[in-house]
């Protein structure tokens, strides 16, 4: 086709788009909202053919790039075998998968435990309210972080801290408590981020201390709170990583008051910190661990949980607790099977620490150079640039939305040729790049997305 004719069709999907298709499930960040057509390993393709570098990959649902053969494959070949069965029966990956997981778990925290699938990172949430609450005799209120995202179904939204995803539909059961997290480069001025941490602990400790604080009754040592939902890593709140010290103070709180601890690993899991589980760097145990997205590589939904053996066995947690037509399909157990396998196979560890520092020591080198980029930070390859005015702290959200509009534009120039950037957005006040790049990114790949950062936010500033 033609330029024009191109053109032309882009127009009439949009034109569709707009008349046909639900905006609830929609993000249009860009106006006119970006239709791209393929894809291959860490880039998208418009209908032009233009390139761009994808610095988000779905979310983080996409860990072994766009169109892996290997993964590909083995959807192919599932196709071929058993692409479908309900899920009242059982199929050998599906048990295979599970054995995998929860052997891993014990390995790494000397737990016994069981999985439980489902379709997806909030519904597998859901199932584990509900495997909180039946362990803890019906109580239905949880403690949650300020900046947390644990997904948007009702049950989901109310432990996740934005107001504006429970807004227009009321609360389903109680909203969360929300702690305030340690966010290291907006501490009180005087604090080094360790102290910082501590004071956190301190402060959610307090609450405990006698039962006019509001969630203990010493009399009988039971909290009116089931558990705790964290993401060691928060996502959505901007990639924010916490002091090394803070969760093993914060579980030792939790601890000593037998509230459970819920650790969300749907965006920071299956080595996007450089460990199969982020909490992993934190040295604390999880009574509960929740997963998705990586797990299929985005090919089909899956999604689901780790419990500790006392939670979830047969007696306490009995068949038909909770359901989904499309748990455990085999499509998907299949392929995440396979990546278990993939990643068992090479120091994954290694690649992604190794990315990851060239990725940071190349936006610390940005930083140095533009004094709108305040901080700087990433753990393997989830990476963060908070974009400030010119004093470096004050938050410039306007600044970040010319960024990401420029670069879904497809003109920035690389070796001569356009390409475009795809950034996504998070952070408390909307104005942090939160980078979360194939696992597989090449270094020139890295250096490529460098000079690309580098070219949005010079020509952003002129804008």
């Amino acid at each position: 086709m033609t330029h024009d004719e191109i053109a032309r069709q882009q127009a009439e999907l949009l034109a569709d788009e707009a008349r046909y298709c639900s905006f609830g499930d929609t993000v249009h960040y860009v106006n006119p909202p970006k239709i791209f057509e393929s894809c291959h390993g860490s880039y998208l393709y418009d209908a032009y053919g233009i390139p761009y570098l994808d610095l988000q990959m779905w979310y983080s649902a996409v860990n072994f790039g766009y169109g892996n053969e290997r993964l590909n494959q083995v959807l192919k070949n599932q196709l071929d075998v058993l692409p479908q069965v309900a899920s009242q029966y059982l199929h050998p990956t599906k048990i295979q998968l599970a054995k995998t997981l929860a052997q891993g778990m014990k390995s790494k925290f000397g737990l016994d435990g069981r999985i439980h699938f489902n379709v997806g990172g909030s519904q597998s949430i859901e199932d584990s309210l509900k495997i909180v609450r039946n362990a803890k005799g019906g109580k239905s209120l949880m403690f949650a972080f300020e900046g947390g995202y644990h997904g948007r179904t009702l049950g989901a939204s109310s432990i996740t801290s934005s107001y504006r995803y429970r807004r227009r539909f009321g609360h389903f059961g109680d909203r969360a408590q929300f702690i305030p997290f340690p966010y290291p480069f907006r501490r009180p001025k005087g604090l080094t981020a360790e102290e910082y941490g501590d004071k956190c602990v301190r402060e959610f400790a307090r609450l405990f201390e006698t039962e006019y604080n509001g969630v203990w009754d010493p009399k009988v040592g039971q909290s009116e709170y089931a558990a705790f939902y964290i993401e060691p890593i928060q996502g959505t709140g901007g990639y924010v990583i916490p002091p090394k010290n803070f969760f093993t103070g914060l579980k030792k709180v939790l601890d000593d008051h037998g509230v459970l601890l819920v650790v969300d690993e749907i965006q920071m899991g299956f080595y996007r910190t450089g460990k199969l589980w982020s909490i992993e760097h934190f040295g604390v145990t999880p009574d509960v661990l929740v997963f998705a997205k990586a797990l299929t590589n985005g090919l089909n939904p899956l999604g689901g949980l780790w419990a500790r053996e006392e939670l979830i066995n047969p007696d306490i947690f009995p068949p038909g607790s909770t359901h989904s037509t499309f748990a455990s399909n085999p499509l998907g157990t299949a392929l995440g099977l396979e990546v278990m396998k993939m990643t068992a196979e090479e120091d994954f560890e290694g690649r992604v620490m190794k990315a990851g520092a060239h990725f940071l020591e190349g936006l610390k080198d940005l930083q140095r150079r533009h004094r709108e980029i305040g901080d700087v930070d990433g753990l393997g390859l989830a990476l963060r640039a908070e974009i400030c005015t010119e004093d470096g702290f004050t938050p410039n959200r306007e600044l970040l939305d010319k960024m990401v509009h420029i670069g879904l534009s497809g003109d920035l120039d690389w070796k001569g040729k356009k390409t475009g950037l795809v950034l996504d957005v998070g952070g408390y006040y909307k104005n942090v790049i939160t980078l979360a790049p194939s696992l597989m990114i090449s270094p020139e790949e890295i250096d490529q997305a460098l000079s690309l950062l580098d070219q949005l936010i010079t020509r952003a500033k002129r804008v």
